[in-house]
């Protein structure tokens, strides 16, 4: 049984990875301020995924009155599969590489200004209602998400830069985009959105609950997280010439003005394709098809 009240203990996932560990100091500082006012707060450092997701719903079952994420996209994406629909406040302590979510939410970006927001969120009671999305695949559990999911020339790129094992860092990514990039063709997809049926060659998919994902690619540009809604993204029979003039526009969201950009705002979308895999909020997830809807509301934002 969930608290959303304040009286309860705060528990803290912790992805001591985050960041390459550059926000140590930060995060620790951030930690005793969450623990400011006589705060319990549990400290969550399981090793892996699966024990991460198991501890954080073990804590929102048993009742803490916040759950907290410290990390990047991918340990916020695992707190919202714990607390999503229960009412169990949310908040982020912003300390990964990529910080998408917490940036489009207007979160500081600063983890010791995110503690201190946390903190008076608590005192005060103080909650935000953000829409999540809900991906249900063909075959495996459903899985929730805050910002993107990319079904397309991302996420082909990164199924090809994790299967690498050289060279690591930055420079893998570099070497899957050039290699992807000669091997760039549009994909056929069969995509129902609002039940209305498409079938369209495209190399990108993008769904939308934020607008942003990859450190700033705002894919989604007018995505906005209170409307109840899912922004569609798709960007059709591109060749590599024209993706590589339109992918600097992305940063700025100016890519949607392309002709052969669509995007559609629509309440559910289902999206089927061979050969590709959706990545949530940058993670890995699940083969295509997926059907993806917008759920309002279904994250208590602390912050």
């Amino acid at each position: 049984m969930s608290n959303s009240g304040a009286a309860g203990p705060v528990a803290v996932l912790v992805n001591p990875s985050a960041g390459r560990g550059r926000h140590r100091q930060q995060l620790a500082a951030a930690l005793d301020e969450l623990a400011a006012h006589g705060r319990d707060v549990q400290v969550l450092r399981p090793d892996g995924v699966e024990a991460a997701l198991a501890a954080a719903r073990a804590a929102v079952s048993d009742g803490v009155s916040a759950l907290v994420a410290a990390g990047g996209d991918g340990t916020v994406n695992l707190g919202l599969q714990a607390v999503a629909g229960t009412g169990t406040g949310f908040g982020i302590l912003p300390v990964g590489t990529g910080n998408d979510f917490a940036v489009e939410l207007g979160l500081p970006t600063d983890p010791m200004a995110a503690a201190i927001a946390i903190s008076d969120a608590l005192d005060t009671g103080r909650r935000r209602r953000i829409d999540l999305a809900r991906m249900v695949p063909a075959d495996g559990p459903a899985r929730w998400f805050g910002a993107v999911l990319g079904a397309g020339f991302d996420s082909i790129v990164n199924e090809r830069a994790n299967r690498m094992r050289f060279p690591r860092g930055p420079r893998r990514y570099d070497i899957a985009i050039m290699v992807e990039l000669l091997r760039l063709r549009p994909r056929h997809y069969s995509i129902r959105l609002d039940g209305a049926e498409h079938e369209i060659d495209a190399v990108l998919v993008a769904v939308g609950n934020t607008a942003s994902y990859g450190g700033g690619m705002r894919i989604c540009p007018d995505a906005d997280a209170t409307d109840g809604l899912l922004d569609v993204v798709i960007a059709g029979r591109v060749g590599r010439g024209l993706l590589m003039r339109i992918k600097p526009k992305v940063y700025a969201g100016t890519h949607v003005e392309h002709p052969l950009v669509n995007t559609f705002r629509v309440k559910t979308v289902e999206i089927a394709a061979e050969g590709i895999t959706a990545y949530v909020d940058g993670e890995r997830s699940s083969p295509l098809p997926v059907t993806v809807t917008a759920v309002p509301g279904a994250l208590s934002l602390l912050g």
